[in-house]
C-alpha cells in the first residue's frame, strides 16, 4: 500500500481577485504533490477559499452586493487559477460548505468539552485586513496611525466573546517544537514562532458579534467563529471530520501546510493548540514561503503594482510562469519578479536549453532516421559519463525536492540539461552521419536515453510541456523508478517504434523591450 502524503495551501482569502502570491503557493504545492506522486505517494492536496470574515463583509457593502454573492463570485475566480494553472488538487475547498460548518462545530465542542473556551468580554486592536487581534506591545505608530506588525491599520475592538485558553499551551507549544525541531520551516520562521511563544501567550478572542458572516457559536446565540477558528478547520473538514475514520484516519496528520510566511502564527501557534484541545494531533510541518515581488515592491492595490497572474501565464505560457516562478524564486525567501525575467529565464532554460536539446536530437532522429530508434552502435566512455551526469543531476534533483528545497532541484535538473548540450556538441551527430555512422547511433540512443530522464524528472515544474516529450517517446511510466533504468528503450526498438516529427515544446518568448511598461 502507498505511503499516505498530504498537503495543503492555506485557503485563499477572496475579498479580492487572485494575485501573483496565490498563483505562487499553488503552483509549489502543486509541484510538490506531483514530485510525491512520481514518488509512488498516496498523495492527497487540498487548496480553497477562505469566506467568512469582516474583510468579507465590509467589501461586499462597499461594492453593493449581498456577501454570500460576493463569496460565489469571488470563489471561483480562484478555482479558474487552479484550472488555468494546471494545479492537481483533490479537493477545492469553500468554508461555505455545510460540511464545513459540521467540522468547525465539532471542532468548537471539542475545545469547549476540553474546557478551554469560556465567555468575557474583548477589548483591544484588531486589524480587519489581517483579521487579528494584536496586543499593544506589537503596534508601531501612535494614535489613530498605530499599525500592526504587518503595516495594515488597526482599530479598537469592544465586544462579549468567547475567548480560548491560548495561555495553557504555552510549555506544551514549546515542547511540541522542541520534540519536532522540522516542525515550522524555514528556521527564520521557527526562530520568530519561537520569540512569540516564549514571550507568554495571552487568550484568544474566538468569536464576534459584531457581524453574523461566519459559522455560528453552537448554543451562544449572536456568536459567530473568530474566521481563523473556522478557517483552519478546513485542513480537517477535506478528510472528512468530525468523522475520524477513512481519509482522516488515511492522511492525517499532514505532511505540510505551505503558507505565506505572514500567518506563520495562525498555523504554528494557534492551529497546533486547538488541536491539542480537541484531542488531534497537529500537522507535521508548516512551511512559510515568502514573498512573491514586483520589481522588488510588495504588491498593493494603491501603489498598482498588482498584476493577475492569468495574465502572466496568458502571456508568456503556464510552464514558462511555473518554472519562473520556483527556479527563480529562492523557496522561503522573498522574490522579485518582472516580465522581462519570466521571458529571459522561460528561453535560457527551457527554450535555449532543455527545448533545443530534445528538438533537434528528436527532429535529427525523425529525419535521418525514419523515426526509428538508434541502435546499439559504437559506445565511448563520453555515453557513460553522461549518463552518469543525469543521473546524479536527477538525484540531487529529488534530494532537494524532498527537502522542498525547490530551487536547488531546478538548478541541479539543468546541470543535467547542460551535461547533455556539452555532449552533443562535443560528440556532432550531424557530423557522424557521414563519417561514422555506427558511432552517431550510440550517441543519439544515449541523447534519447538522457532527455527521457530529464523529462520525467522536471514533470512537476513543467507538466505539460514535459508530458509532450514523454507522449513524443509513447513513455506511460513516469514515476522516479523509470530513471536510468532503460527497459523501455530496448522493447520500443524491438517493436518498430518510431518518433514523430517534433514541434518546438518551448517557443522562445519574446523579451518586453519596456520592462515598465509591459507590467
Amino acid at each position: 500500500m502507498a505511503e499516505p502524503y498530504y498537503i495543503t495551501t492555506a485557503i485563499h482569502y477572496p475579498n479580492g481577485r487572485p494575485h501573483i502570491g496565490h498563483a505562487y503557493e499553488m503552483i509549489a504545492a502543486d509541484a510538490i504533490a506531483r514530485f510525491q506522486r512520481q514518488a509512488g505517494r498516496d498523495v492527497r492536496f487540498q487548496t480553497g477559499t477562505d469566506e467568512h470574515g469582516l474583510k468579507m463583509v465590509k467589501t461586499a457593502r462597499e461594492r453593493g452586493v449581498a456577501v454570500r454573492a460576493l463569496a460565489d463570485e469571488m470563489s471561483r475566480y480562484f478555482s479558474d487559477l487552479v484550472e488555468r494553472l494546471n494545479i492537481s488538487c483533490d479537493r477545492f475547498i469553500r468554508t461555505v460548505e455545510p460540511a464545513h460548518y459540521r467540522a468547525s462545530e465539532a471542532i468548537w465542542q471539542a475545545m469547549a468539552d476540553a474546557g478551554d473556551l469560556y465567555l468575557d468580554r474583548y477589548e483591544g486592536w484588531y486589524s480587519v485586513r489581517d483579521e487579528a487581534f494584536y496586543e499593544e506591545k506589537e503596534l508601531t505608530g501612535e494614535g489613530d496611525a498605530r499599525l500592526s506588525p504587518q503595516g495594515t491599520p488597526v482599530e479598537w475592538t469592544a465586544e462579549e466573546t468567547w475567548f480560548f485558553r491560548l495561555s495553557n499551551y504555552q510549555q506544551p507549544l514549546l515542547d511540541f517544537y522542541a520534540a519536532n525541531p522540522d516542525f515550522i520551516r524555514p528556521e527564520s520562521r521557527r526562530n520568530e514562532v519561537l520569540r512569540f511563544v516564549e514571550g507568554g501567550l495571552t487568550d484568544l478572542s474566538v468569536s464576534r458579534t459584531s457581524f453574523d458572516w461566519g459559522v455560528p457559536v453552537p448554543g451562544s446565540d449572536g456568536h459567530v467563529m473568530y474566521v481563523w477558528v473556522d478557517a483552519l478547520t478546513n485542513y480537517i473538514t477535506g478528510l472528512g471530520y468530525p468523522d475520524r475514520a477513512g481519509d482522516f484516519a488515511k492522511y492525517w496528520p499532514a505532511d505540510v501546510h505551505l503558507i505565506g510566511k505572514d500567518i506563520v502564527r495562525f498555523h504554528a501557534v494557534y492551529w497546533p493548540a486547538f488541536l491539542m484541545s480537541a484531542q488531534l494531533a497537529p500537522p507535521k510541518q508548516v512551511y512559510g514561503h515568502g514573498f512573491v515581488l514586483n520589481r522588488g515592491a510588495k504588491m498593493s492595490k494603491s501603489v498598482g503594482n498588482v498584476v493577475d497572474p492569468l495574465d502572466l501565464a496568458a502571456a508568456f505560457g503556464v510552464d514558462a510562469l511555473r518554472y519562473f516562478l520556483l527556479r527563480d524564486i529562492s523557496f522561503g525567501q522573498d522574490g522579485s519578479y518582472s516580465p522581462k525575467a519570466i521571458a529571459t529565464r522561460a528561453n535560457a532554460d527551457l527554450a535555449n536549453s532543455f527545448g533545443n536539446l530534445a528538438q533537434r536530437t528528436l527532429s535529427f532522429i525523425a529525419k535521418n532516421l525514419e523515426g526509428a530508434l538508434p541502435r546499439a552502435g559504437r559506445s565511448e566512455p563520453a555515453d557513460a559519463a553522461l549518463l552518469e551526469a543525469v543521473a546524479l543531476a536527477s538525484e540531487e534533483f529529488r534530494t532537494a525536492f524532498g527537502d522542498l528545497a525547490l530551487t536547488q532541484g531546478c538548478e541541479a535538473w539543468m546541470r543535467g540539461v547542460a551535461a547533455c548540450n556539452q555532449y552533443i556538441d562535443v560528440q556532432a551527430p550531424w557530423a557522424l552521419r557521414k563519417t561514422d555512422p555506427d558511432r552517431m547511433h550510440a550517441v543519439l540512443g544515449t541523447l534519447v536515453r538522457a532527455i527521457h530522464d530529464l523529462a520525467i524528472v522536471i514533470l512537476p515544474v513543467v507538466p505539460d510541456s514535459a508530458a509532450k516529450i514523454l507522449d513524443l517517446l509513447e513513455i506511460d511510466d513516469r514515476g522516479h523508478s523509470a530513471l536510468s533504468h532503460h527497459d523501455w528503450y530496448a522493447n520500443k526498438s524491438a517493436s518498430g517504434f518510431r518518433i514523430s516529427a517534433p514541434t518546438p515544446i518551448f517557443p522562445r518568448l519574446e523579451v518586453p523591450e519596456d520592462d515598465e511598461e509591459a507590467a
